[in-house]
């Protein structure tokens, strides 16, 4: 039987005609609201960026492309991190009517001229020079009359002011043109099965999408601080840096996403958007900590746990703490979470999880921390999300119920159909690609399996296209299996393999501090470590733990450490850390034929 669950609609929709982003832009400021709108770093520390000089900003760049030519229609690339420069470029794109097409700084020159090309980009602009040599290196591209790095924008806005003071009309007028159907962004896919595809965004899709908010209740301020590291290039990175102007929130960007670390001790956010691998490496590293603790501190930390798991159970069931029970989390938080807490900032409201699987344990290890983090789910080609928990109701393992205005349906195969109002107008110069993913009743295929349980709840089972058929034609999830190895803190990352083969194997890598450790117990270096017989053994348990409890074609019945992780740099990784198996699987064929013997 077909499953189906839908969230309420709201009470009433916005005039049409006006659900543009450069709308969204102008009711922020307008908004007159007391919070900046941003933070960045600087040489000399944290700085606070007002609406009032965001907004001028935005102004001066936008007079400064109409100046230059761009206007409405034209398509201009923005490729750099995440950066201040992105998300006023970004908006003054929207007020004038141009589409933004994002790309990774990690694309490589042969990537850029693909992707400059197949948008017809007429104008980039780049991070550094480091960027415009790559692009500039990248062959002939006759539509690109501009390529300017984020430093030059500066001279831009200074165009802008002088032709603002000469055609004071002409901003207003491009703005009047631009309409809710017309395209806003195209974004790339991160081609983790095959080549990038340009999702078409409108802008009514991604207002829509920031407007969700609204019918959210408790759930974003204008009094939080969101940090974003996330790549703009990716939707959920995008739909963050929307959201703060239209909720109100101060936005806090961090460009290397290994600093983030070092980071929120200084911003010290409220809200915090991330893939799972953040959330991975710090639970990794809390357990470490507290996988050392002896005596006293241990008993003191088995208490504290025990009491935040009794007092999360509680609270996800919606059920009252008893006065002891409460006064024993109290005491805890101060003793224990209150010093995890302080790794995240001090101030965390929530977390959100997206663009990959987060294992529920970790989920609920942080729960018993008094950390919550809220799985979402959704797709590039539905404006960023569809489903998220929320903070009164949440279900560690699923991604939560529809958001308001989203339908969600399970097809008879399994697949999950989302049906809503952000759903994009379809793939670039790709008519037979969207018909193949969007049907006739608008409904859009995910190509992710999952179910929905009695409370609309979803849970995510695989990706349709990375469903493992074996030799003898059982069908097996390789997604939860590497989730549920990635259960100790030794693994980094895992890949199941088995398609056409006879039985599943998996590929290993180790969490390097996790490595360096049990090589100084040994006396040997991480890489010996590799083979060590107690390392090797503590994996095999791991393994077994797994297995006990699947079927024998689920089984792993081998496995390899593999001397490195997966990294962004052999393109192993998508930017937001999403594992590309077709690359592995090609990287590492001689590791995965050693672990099938003829």
């Amino acid at each position: 039987m077909t499953e189906v669950a839908s969230a309420p609609q709201r009470a009433a929709e916005p005039a049409h005609g006006h659900r543009t982003i450069g709308r969204l832009w102008r009711d922020a400021h307008a908004a007159g609201r007391p919070t900046p709108a941003y933070a960045i770093e600087t040489e000399a520390g944290w700085r606070d960026v007002s609406w009032e000089e965001a907004s001028r900003r935005v102004d001066d760049l936008a007079c400064g492309l109409l100046a230059a030519g761009v206007g409405h229609g034209d398509v201009v690339a923005i490729i750099g991190r995440t950066r201040l420069e992105w998300t006023l470029l970004d908006f003054s794109l929207a007020l004038v009517g141009a589409v933004s097409a994002a790309i990774y700084p990690t694309s490589s020159g042969q990537e850029c001229r693909y992707l400059l090309d197949h948008a017809e980009a007429v104008a980039a602009f780049v991070e550094d020079e480091e960027l415009r040599e790559r692009v500039r290196a990248c062959g002939s591209l006759p539509r690109l009359r501009h390529l300017a790095t984020f430093d030059e924008i500066l001279e831009l806005e200074e165009r802008g002011r002088e032709h603002r003071a000469a055609h004071p009309e002409a901003l207003p007028s491009a703005e009047a043109a631009v309409r809710e159907d017309d395209p806003f962004t195209y974004i790339y896919t991160s081609g983790t099965t095959g080549p990038p595809k340009a999702c078409v965004i409108r802008h009514r899709n991604y207002y829509e999408m920031a407007a969700t908010v609204d019918r959210l209740e408790q759930f974003v301020t204008s009094d939080d601080v969101l940090l974003l590291w996330l790549p703009l290039a990716h939707n959920f990175g995008r739909c963050m840096s929307l959201l703060g102007p239209h909720a109100g929130f101060t936005v806090a960007f961090c460009p290397d996403p290994y600093a983030v670390g070092d980071v929120l001790p200084h911003v010290r956010p409220t809200i915090l958007p991330s893939s799972p691998r953040l959330f991975e490496k710090v639970h990794a590293a809390v357990k470490a900590q507290f996988d050392t603790a002896t005596g006293s501190k241990r008993r003191l930390v088995d208490w504290a746990l025990g009491v935040g798991y009794r007092v999360g159970a509680l609270r996800r069931a919606n059920r009252p703490v008893p006065t002891r029970l409460a006064l024993q989390h109290r005491l805890a938080d101060r003793l224990v979470y209150s010093k995890v807490k302080e790794r995240l900032g001090g101030r965390l409201r929530f977390a959100i999880s997206g663009a990959a699987p987060l294992g529920a344990d970790i989920a609920e290890f942080f729960h018993a921390l008094d950390i919550v983090i809220l799985e979402g789910y959704g797709l590039t080609e539905c404006t960023t999300a569809c489903s998220v928990n929320r903070l009164d109701h949440v279900k560690f393992g699923t991604v939560g119920p529809a958001l308001p205005g989203f339908e969600l349906k399970i097809a008879e195969d399994g697949e999950i159909l989302i049906r809503g109002p952000t759903i994009f107008a379809g793939y670039l110069k790709d008519e037979q690609a969207t018909r193949a993913i969007v049907d006739d009743d608008g409904w859009l295929h995910s190509g992710d399996v999952g179910h929905l349980d009695e409370d609309g709840f979803l849970t995510i089972t695989d990706r349709k296209k990375d469903i493992i058929v074996t030799a003898g034609g059982k069908n097996v999830s390789p997604q939860n299996l590497e989730v549920a190895l990635k259960r100790t803190k030794l693994v980094s990352h895992a890949v199941v393999v088995g398609d056409r083969r006879p039985y599943l194997v998996a590929l290993l890598t180790l969490d390097e501090a996790e490595a360096e450790r049990w090589a100084a117990e040994d006396e040997k270096t991480a890489q010996e470590a590799i083979t060590d017989d107690r390392l090797v053994a503590e994996l095999q348990r791991t393994i077994d733990e797994v297995n006990g409890e699947l079927a024998p074609f689920e089984q792993i019945k081998r496995f390899a450490v593999l001397p490195r992780d997966f990294s962004l740099d052999h393109e192993e990784l998508t930017p937001t850390m999403k594992v590309r198996r077709r690359v592995i699987e090609e990287h590492f064929a001689a590791e995965i034929d050693q672990l099938y013997p003829s």
